[in-house]
């Protein structure tokens, strides 16, 4: 007993510094979500007030919608910090279900919208658009965290991941029957990360995708479109003016901030020159106005974030294994979209239409990321509150 009172007494310093340092994470993360939130806020009003008044709508159009979505996300936030993670793994299905359902609206009924080539959005009169591909994101970590967390034999029962992977596989489906290819393949992503971290071997997951890449090669060539994208963005000088165009101003815009920008609201490719700067394409737009100097903080706040995810799920992991494997997927979905996103806008990969999390304009997304966020943070105070 006195070697122990000698140990407290010698390591007391470190013993604070150390809990000190824990107990700033969870701090850290909301400054590092707010900051990612404002910034987005104002880069979108940057980007998007030409095309607003363009379409002869109000200039801060685009920039209300977002912040009213973000005001929106205020809800959901609250249920995930301060409802029981008990009652939240028991309703887990159900939201399952409910965005099967959304899913099934948006396809068969009048609710559904097509835009862009796409049915992938909801509207019911009276209430602002969604997109359910989004919710799914969310959805399908709280149902493979409250499927997983109570499966401890995992490692040697392999064919219990049958039933998760054949629900991914029924979700994907939905998604892609509504054209939208860019969250099928995230949403794909997002569901084998899943599996791999609650325990599915190697071997098991070559098999599953031993069944899902062939009917997806012959989906993907199925369509001449898609033929003339790829081979475009192989060989660009083909077809400079055509499927690559929007990469090619991407780069051009990115080229004029150069090392510190033009200046915030001083770019000239959003004057319609380079389309869906406000959404799928708007880190060009930043790029252009805050140089590559901006650029670089935000990315750091993206690595932060990330980062913060992940240490997240490790601190969770030995108090409450659900919200570990939920924290875990959601972390990966927004890491998942934000490289997708910048590849896309400096010409890595074909264009995909995926967001750019909290600056792309798109209101069930930031829904979508704020409520991951609010998950984040949980497993973060988890330890603290404990």
């Amino acid at each position: 007993m006195d070697d122990y009172n000698d140990y407290l007494i010698n390591n007391r310093p470190a013993l604070r510094g150390e809990r000190q340092k824990r107990d700033n994470a969870p701090f850290l993360f909301v400054v590092v979500t707010l900051l990612l939130t404002a910034l987005g806020l104002v880069m979108l009003y940057s980007a998007s007030y030409n095309e607003a008044l363009s379409f002869e709508l109000d200039h801060a159009y685009f920039f209300r919608r977002q912040l009213t979505f973000a005001l929106y996300a205020l809800v959901p936030i609250a249920l995930i910090i301060f409802l029981p993670t008990s009652l939240i793994r028991r309703l887990s299905p159900l939201a399952l279900v409910a965005v099967v359902f959304l899913l099934s609206l948006t396809l068969f009924s009048s609710f559904g919208q097509q835009k862009f080539g796409s049915r992938r959005w909801l509207e019911i009169a009276g209430l602002p658009s969604i997109q359910p591909s989004e919710f799914a994101k969310i959805a399908i970590a709280l149902y493979y965290g409250a499927y997983f967390a109570k499966r401890s034999d995992l490692d040697r029962e392999q064919r219990r991941f049958i039933i998760p992977a054949l629900v991914a596989l029924f979700v994907t489906a939905l998604i892609l029957a509504g054209r939208d290819y860019s969250s099928a393949l995230l949403f794909l992503a997002q569901c084998g990360a899943m599996l791999i971290a609650a325990g599915l071997h190697w071997q098991s997951l070559a098999l599953l995708f031993a069944f899902i890449v062939p009917p997806a090669v012959v989906a993907l060539f199925s369509q001449g479109y898609r033929i003339r994208r790829i081979i475009s963005f192989l060989m660009p000088t083909l077809d400079p003016s055509g499927i690559n165009y929007q990469v090619s101003v991407s780069l051009k815009a990115i080229r004029r901030g150069g090392l510190f920008g033009v200046g915030l609201g001083g770019g000239i490719y959003k004057e319609g020159l380079l389309p869906e700067v406000h959404s799928d394409f708007i880190f060009a737009s930043i790029c252009e106005e805050i140089g590559l100097v901006g650029v670089t903080l935000i990315i750091a706040l993206f690595i932060a974030y990330i980062n913060l995810g992940y240490t997240a799920v490790r601190r969770s992991e030995g108090e409450d294994r659900f919200l570990s494997l939920v924290t875990f997927g959601l972390t990966t979905m927004v890491g998942l979209q934000a490289i997708l996103n910048l590849a896309v806008v400096t010409g890595l990969v074909p264009p995909t239409g995926v967001p750019l999390p909290f600056f792309s304009q798109g209101g069930t997304n930031l829904v979508v990321v704020l409520s991951s966020s609010a998950f984040i943070y949980r497993a973060l105070a988890l330890r603290r509150r404990s």
